[in-house]
């Protein structure tokens, strides 16, 4: 029992030291922390029910992982129209475009995890012109430019070819 206890708690050790960039790569996606974490905990649960033994890259492997969970939830959110919850503009034309949410920092505390997705964040302007790419666009945009995946690594994600991922992104 006790080995088991162990293998898991080594698991949960693996994927904590993976979760800030895995946290860095949902959120320039998603633009969205609460739909990060979502990204995050379904990443986890797949993790969790994944024998990665013969794993050679366990970063690699949760990164393609957490962007395969956020190009469906960004493939969802285009198929459902999900519109942000934000008031017409006058005359009931729709009201201005969805911002991604900022990240915060309150003033004399210092909290690691939010430095960390600081240092992380790409600029504002950035995440609002990324809401007009489609995700495919936007994953290939994202783990190309953003982290040096190679498109041919990419590729297999979004079911296109390596020369058509490079024209996404």
């Amino acid at each position: 029992m006790d080995e088991k206890v162990d293998g898991e708690s080594s698991r949960t050790a693996l994927f904590e030291e993976h979760r800030p960039h895995l946290r860095a790569v949902a959120y320039r996606m998603l633009g969205s922390i609460s739909e990060a974490e979502d990204a995050l905990q379904e990443a986890w649960l797949r993790y969790d029910r994944t024998d990665t033994a013969g794993v050679d890259n366990l970063g690699g492997w949760l990164t393609t992982v957490v962007s395969r969970v956020c190009l469906n939830l960004l493939r969802t959110r285009a198929q459902r129209r999900e519109e942000p919850l934000e008031p017409a503009g006058p005359g009931g034309e729709p009201g201005p475009p969805r911002i991604p949410d900022p990240l915060l920092r309150r003033e004399g505390v210092v909290d690691p995890e939010q430095e960390v997705m600081l240092a992380d964040s790409v600029g504002l302007a950035l995440m609002v012109v990324m809401e007009s790419l489609s995700p495919a666009e936007r994953v290939a945009f994202v783990l190309h430019d953003l982290f040096a995946v190679p498109f041919e690594e990419i590729a297999p994600l979004i079911e296109k070819t390596a020369a058509a991922t490079r024209q996404l992104a």
